[in-house]
Parts: C-alpha cells; sequence; structure tokens
C-alpha cells in the first residue's frame, strides 16, 4: 500500500509540475491588426515615431524600446515581443533578412518624412527647401529613389565631377541603422537620405560631411550646433517641431507591424 501510495503521489506531483511548466510558458499572440496589439508587447526603435505612436496610443507598459530597429526584430525572432512598428522600408529589408516573419498589409500611420534643422535657422532652411523644389522637378530625387527603393535605376546619385564645394561645410546627423535610407554598405554611409543630401549639397556648392549616432540624439545634435541638419526618414511631429524647425517634406513614409507568420 505505501509503494501504491508514494507511486500515486510521484504521478500527481509530475503532472502538477507539467501543469506549472505549461502555465509558465509564454502565450503566443495571433496579431492580425493594429488592434491586435492593444494587448501585445511591441518592439520599436527608441525615439521613432514608432515609439511615439505605440506608446500614446498603448501605453509604456505594451512598449519594448530597443536603440536598433534590428534588435527589435531579433527579439520578435526569439519570441520576446509579439510585434514591431517600424518605417516600411526598413521593415522589407528586416523581414527579407529573417525567416518566418511578414508584415501586414495594412499600415499603422502613414507619415511625411523631413530634414530638421536648429530653431531659427531660417536661411538654411530656405536653402534646403529651394534646392529640394529643384531635385525633385528636375527627376533627381525620383532617381534615388529608383535606385534604392523602387529598383528601376542602376546607379544612386552622384556628384559632378566639376562641383564646387568652396562654400563651407555641411554636417548631417543620421542614424546608419534605416535601410534604405541611411546604412552601411562597404564601411560607407548610403542611402536615399545620403544620396539626396550630397545632392543638397552640391546645389549649395558645400561639402558634406555625415555622422552616424543613435536615432535620439540628432535632435539634440543639431539643437546643440554639433550638426547642421538631421536626416534619417525622420517624421514631422507636433512635439518634434518644439524642438527643431522643419524642411518641406520630401517623401511619405508608413509605419507597418512586423509579426510572425
Amino acid at each position: 500500500m505505501k509503494l501504491k501510495k508514494l507511486i500515486s503521489v510521484m504521478l500527481i506531483g509530475a503532472c502538477v509540475c507539467s501543469m506549472a511548466a505549461c502555465g509558465s510558458k509564454k502565450e503566443e499572440k495571433k496579431i492580425e491588426s493594429a488592434d491586435d496589439l492593444k494587448d501585445a508587447k511591441i518592439g520599436v526603435q527608441t525615439g521613432t515615431t514608432g515609439d511615439i505612436y505605440c506608446s500614446d496610443d498603448f501605453g509604456d507598459d505594451h512598449v519594448e524600446r530597443f536603440n536598433k530597429g534590428a534588435d527589435a526584430v531579433q527579439a520578435l525572432v526569439k519570441g520576446k515581443i509579439d510585434a514591431v512598428v517600424i518605417d516600411n522600408e526598413p521593415a522589407k529589408a528586416f523581414v527579407d533578412a529573417n525567416d518566418g516573419r511578414k508584415i501586414l498589409e495594412t499600415p499603422y500611420v502613414e507619415e511625411d518624412y523631413a530634414m530638421c534643422f536648429k530653431k531659427g535657422n531660417t536661411e538654411l532652411e530656405d536653402k534646403f527647401n529651394a534646392a529640394i523644389k529643384e531635385l525633385k522637378e528636375d527627376g533627381t530625387f525620383d532617381k534615388i529613389v529608383g535606385y534604392y527603393i523602387d529598383g528601376t535605376e542602376e546607379k544612386g546619385y552622384e556628384s559632378p565631377a566639376d562641383v564646387d564645394h568652396s562654400n563651407g561645410k555641411l554636417v548631417m546627423a543620421t542614424n546608419a541603422a534605416f535601410e534604405p535610407y541611411e546604412y552601411y554598405e562597404d564601411n560607407k554611409i548610403v542611402g536615399v537620405d545620403v544620396d539626396f543630401a550630397q545632392a543638397i549639397a552640391d546645389k549649395l556648392g558645400m561639402e558634406l560631411t555625415v555622422n552616424d549616432m543613435e536615432f535620439d540624439s540628432i535632435i539634440a545634435a543639431v539643437d546643440s550646433g554639433k550638426a547642421d541638419f538631421g536626416a534619417a526618414g525622420m517624421t514631422v511631429t507636433k512635439e518634434r517641431e518644439k524642438q527643431v524647425d522643419f524642411s518641406d517634406s520630401y517623401y511619405t513614409g508608413k509605419q507597418m507591424i512586423i509579426v510572425k507568420k
């Protein structure tokens, strides 16, 4: 009898342990739309509009912040979070590099990208706006987008051989972890924003220097004068307009949701 009771106790204990183990396993959430994010853990890149929108919509308890979008995606791959909200084009690159992930069809939000300047630097802002207008009208920007995004061009922007950079230097603050807008290729920062900034600098007769930093450091760098302008797929928001001035918008982007297939 004692042996039978011992066996029974062991079996019951095993069942309890098994149930406890099952209960401790993270429940996998099915994310099919933005509405499903309300009970999810959402990965975002610190300081981005994905961070701002998700924090406003769902609260800080549901948001996990990462210095790089790639780190957020890796957390999704490892099952530590349920979804990632990030810009459309980087989202495509991340999904291509990580099997078993997909982008939901409906955008989380649409937004306008612009370049930012220190408050009150209207002279530089006006020069940029004039150059942006010219480069969009003459097709230069479309060619840059065609190379980095649409795949319709064989090369990006190249400075003319006779370009004059005698009007001084321009320092651009960016976050080079945001393909295809800015990223490293052969130890050089390239991308839509970099090529477009170079084209603008050429128009202004100025030499361009690109400084890579964390995304949430860009506005501080511009405000302190360490950089003349910031460009990093940056969305114009009311909160950011309190800190910096913005150029005219040059591209419309989308915040998308990456989930497990």
